[in-house]
């Protein structure tokens, strides 16, 4: 491109390190980051974003922190919704639960933007992997509804009742499933054979016959 007259600007930069990260060539990746600079080119949200994802991806936590408290804030640059939803997903990655939390109670506090149904799935994830499926979960959930009035899309009902199946709670994960229909939200035929399995050990026969004829009509 630079022999061509066209040096390459910061919508390069992220496109080409975002190829790299997907392909897991996180070196090649980051060593853009310093030919950009080299370069004189100006990083922006978008950049900053891919630039912290990548460093997760790597492993290397302690930098993406650094990019995200220190770095922006000095340039100048502002975190979106996307910005945070990658610092919690890096956290609930490496198992920092903790520090996942904090960064959705900043993002809160700043209100510089506000959070997404992106920005809970890593955290409802987790939830299922840490076993805490009670007073956590609910917490989560209710914050998402009715604090910052989100509605649960196909991924997050899926995410939920198959959780809450494994977890051995599919009382709960039934009401959901008859949610997600209330508003034309149709499940997967995995998803319908999964809470139909569980619900039949418990002798929830009504449920299990609900959830049969649904899946007829898939």
């Amino acid at each position: 491109m630079e022999a061509q007259g066209c040096p390459p600007n910061v919508i390069t930069f992220t496109s080409v390190m975002c190829y790299l990260a997907k392909s897991e060539e996180f070196e090649e990746a980051l060593q853009l980051y310093e030919r950009m600079k080299s370069a004189g080119c100006d990083p922006d949200t978008l950049f900053y974003n891919s630039l912290i994802h990548t460093l997760g991806r790597a492993g290397r936590v302690r930098d993406a922190i650094h990019v995200f408290e220190v770095e922006m804030s000095k340039k100048g640059v502002p975190p979106n919704t996307s910005t945070y939803n990658t610092m919690i997903a890096m956290f609930c990655h490496h198992a920092e639960e903790q520090k996942a939390l904090d960064v959705l109670l900043q993002m809160e506090n700043a209100r510089l933007c506000k959070p997404d149904v992106q920005t809970y799935y890593p955290l409802l994830k987790m939830c299922f992997k840490t076993g805490k499926t009670d007073n956590f979960l609910s917490k989560l959930l209710d914050d998402m509804v009715n604090r910052h009035h989100l509605s649960l899309d196909l991924s997050t009902y899926t995410l939920l009742i198959h959780g809450l199946c494994r977890s051995n709670k599919c009382e709960w994960a039934y009401l959901l499933f008859e949610e997600m229909i209330g508003q034309e939200i149709k499940p997967r035929y995995k998803t319908c054979r999964l809470l139909w399995d569980e619900v039949k050990l418990k002798n929830m026969f009504g449920p299990a016959d609900t959830i049969e004829d649904f899946m007829k009509k898939l």
